[in-house]
């Protein structure tokens, strides 16, 4: 069985798959463009695919061969799952291994924001160290303030216990069920989506994403959020109009932001949000961790082994497919 892979993962998923005996196709230039990219898809059995390369109707259409896909990552909202699921082709993600790393760049982001921190390396890098002004640029301390989290899952549950221990916060949620762990063990308070946005000093997104969520955080909802709230998001752009949110920002109707995705992605490099000094923004790294991408390649090399096998994959966003 052909694996193909789009870009280069760790060894130890690689090594997973060859001594399972499959044959692991990575071109050498792993720059491929979109016609490439599909040229490979149409002549392999599977697929480990890494990044956002689209799986729509055309795709399955134009790849007929393919009987199973990998995704290296947890999010699937790449995927076209109900077409994936109807023609009987598993996709397998990634989830939980890298929960800690993404929850680490949300507290990161949310305290860097605090405390204007990448606008002032950034003045640090210009030479630009200037004079001590008492009321120049400051930042706020989160100390027992109000942390709302967005789909307390895994992610939110790990960035919730962060700012527990570390700041004393109070911790408020939205979810479509209740999370019962979170309760017990944070003492977290379940609200309606309207208080979340109402009552949140930081509120932040780990949420899956899906079409029907576009720009759900927009003007309206920044009108409703407090003056001194910080807005993070480490869980896809499609979430936040980010025109909304930067006028949301010189305006003063939110107080800061701190990103790990935007909309679009990448941002655009004359986007003028990236100017404000209340505003934090990653490319893209919640997963960028030695140990959270070696245990990506395990679970993603897995998936495929099983599904090798003939045997059911372990991490499976379509399990109806069995």
């Amino acid at each position: 069985m052909k694996v193909f892979i789009n870009k280069r993962i760790p060894e130890t998923g690689i090594t997973m798959l060859e001594e399972a005996g499959l044959e692991v196709i990575i071109p050498e230039n792993d720059d491929l463009s979109h016609e490439e990219w599909l040229e490979y898809c149409k002549n392999t059995d599977t697929i480990l695919n890494v990044g956002a390369n689209k799986f729509d109707q055309e795709f399955f259409e134009k790849c007929p061969n393919v009987k199973a896909i990998a995704l290296f990552s947890v999010g699937f909202d790449h995927v076209d799952i109900k077409e994936a699921t109807k023609r009987n082709i598993p996709v397998g993600n990634t989830p939980d291994v890298l929960s800690r790393a993404t929850s680490d760049v949300a507290f990161l982001l949310m305290q860097s924001v605090s405390r204007r921190a990448s606008f002032y390396f950034q003045k640090v890098k210009d030479g630009n160290w200037g004079n001590f002004d008492p009321l120049y640029e400051l930042g706020q301390e989160l100390y027992g303030k109000t942390l709302g989290i967005f789909g307390l899952g895994r992610i939110g549950f790990e960035m919730a216990q962060k700012c527990k221990k570390a700041f004393g916060m109070n911790i408020i949620y939205h979810n479509r069920n209740h999370n019962e762990e979170a309760e017990k063990e944070l003492n977290a308070k379940y609200v309606s989506f309207d208080k979340l946005i109402e009552q949140s000093d930081v509120l932040s997104i780990h949420a899956n994403f899906k079409p029907e969520k576009s720009d759900l955080f927009n003007a309206s909802v920044f009108e409703k959020m407090k003056k001194n709230s910080i807005f993070i998001n480490t869980a896809r752009g499609g979430f936040h109009n980010q025109k909304d949110l930067y006028q949301a920002l010189v305006s003063g109707q939110i107080w800061g932001a701190g990103l790990d995705v935007t909309n679009p992605e990448p941002i655009e490099d004359n986007d003028p949000i990236l100017q404000l000094s209340n505003v934090c923004v990653l490319p893209h790294i919640g997963s960028a961790t030695i140990e959270a991408r070696n245990g990506m390649a395990r679970l993603a090399a897995e998936n495929i082994i099983a599904f090798s096998k003939g045997q059911k994959m372990p991490h499976i966003a379509n399990p109806e497919v069995y």
